[in-house]
């Protein structure tokens, strides 16, 4: 574990601890007289850790990190990039983009990112919903054209070469997928609501969740993820940020309309389209029991029946209509968009749903990992299973709320 990893995972247990840390970090990687560092502990800082510094000459800035343990990508941040395609994008003032000490300082920006937005909205506070819709379409309209404006095609070895794949492929078939659910010598359990569970068992089960039938187990959707997302095909690409779910988007309020900025560009770089909007689509619509666990548990009914190798899941896990938002635009106004333009052109990938879904199953089974107790209950964990399940496989009968849109997508570019 190096340095910026021990601090992300030590500031909630230990902040002066963990600020001590960084202070000496950032004086050694950027040669900084450095007066103090305060850590932001916060709830959408799942895999980083952001907050300020204040220099000895009174300056005050602003930082954030990204931490990837077990990485193979050696290039990240790439700021310039998003900004020459024509991105909104916040520029650092300073940056380390070496593996390992990722690290970007902006000057302070006082807007709230559109993560705390949507959560006061979710908790009730409507006072923000007009500006933030307003904004998030007229941004998912750019981001469609940024698409259209950068589309290129992409030969193997570039694309094997994207930052992106460490959020996808390099987790599943790295060392976060073994050490958080094992592997052949190294056996891991987790806990559920009627008992401990080995994971190698839970990966072999099938599944009823809420009346839909999945016919495929954990295992096969993992392996047939491992094939569709391998990092080296050749095919189309767009400039794109990567990771830019609510967390990494600041809502400002100019003189003239509300619009989105973007920041903290780790996995931004050349990649396929389809996985540049695979974070927003997850963590900004069906997340929450990822950020707020405690919340989410108090709050929901889940049970589990086990009849052999079939799990009956029952729960009332729901969306907001703030997360409705989210998914309704960055479907009407990307997805089908984007996918309507590679069909007239003749680029569209025949498995492109499969490949999405591969992409989305990522996100609930490898952002954290299940099988911390410390972190998630027995409830959020087996509904953090169950949406690895409806994001990766395809429901039989009563369709899930994802394959219900996929559906509607797949009619509507099929016209």
């Amino acid at each position: 574990m190096n340095v910026l990893e021990h601090i992300q995972a030590l500031q909630f247990t230990d902040k002066p601890g963990a600020e001590a840390l960084l202070k000496d970090f950032i004086r050694l990687t950027f040669d900084l007289e450095v007066e103090t560092v305060e850590l932001r502990p916060l709830a959408v800082s799942l895999n980083s850790f952001n907050g300020f510094v204040t220099l000895t000459n009174r300056r005050r800035l602003f930082f954030k990190t990204h931490i990837e343990p077990n990485s193979i990508i050696g290039e990240y941040y790439n700021a310039e990039t998003l900004a020459q395609a024509g991105y909104p994008v916040l520029q650092p003032v300073m940056r380390s983009t070496e593996a390992g000490k990722q690290f970007l300082i902006y000057e302070v920006i006082e807007d709230p990112s559109v993560f705390d937005i949507a959560w006061r909205i979710e908790r009730g506070d409507d006072t923000a919903w007009t500006s933030l819709q307003t904004a998030q379409q007229r941004a998912d309209d750019d981001l469609f054209a940024l698409y259209v404006t950068t589309l290129e095609e992409q030969d193997a070895q570039s694309a094997a070469n994207a930052p992106i794949h460490q959020l996808f492929y390099h987790r599943l078939m790295g060392g976060r997928m073994s050490a958080f659910y094992g592997d052949e010598t190294h056996q891991v359990s987790i806990g559920l609501p009627d008992a401990e569970h080995a994971m190698g068992d839970v990966r072999r089960v099938q599944w009823i969740i809420n009346e839909q039938r999945y016919d495929e187990t954990l295992d096969d959707i993992i392996a047939r993820a491992a094939v569709l997302l391998a990092p080296s095909q050749r095919g189309v690409s767009i400039i794109g940020h990567g990771d830019a779910h609510n967390g990494n988007v600041f809502l400002q309020h100019a003189d003239t309309a509300p619009s989105l900025l973007y920041f903290d560009p780790a996995f931004a770089g050349r990649h396929h389209p389809l996985l540049d909007l695979t974070k927003p689509v997850f963590h900004n619509v069906f997340a929450m029991w990822m950020y707020f666990p405690r919340v989410i548990d108090g709050e929901m009914f889940i049970r589990l029946v086990i009849d052999g190798d079939v799990w009956h899941v029952t729960h009332d896990y729901a969306l907001h209509r703030v997360r409705h938002m989210f998914l309704d635009s960055k479907i009407e106004r990307v997805l089908i968009p984007i996918l309507a333009h590679l069909k007239m052109r003749g680029q569209l990938r025949p498995d492109w749903r499969a490949f999405l879904k591969a992409a989305l199953m990522c996100c609930p089974l490898l952002t954290m990992n299940l099988t911390d107790s410390a972190k998630f209950s027995p409830n959020i964990a087996l509904l953090g299973l169950c949406m690895a399940v409806e994001m990766g496989s395809e429901s039989m009968g009563v369709r899930s709320h994802i394959d219900q849109h996929l559906d509607a997508v797949e009619r509507i570019i099929s016209r």
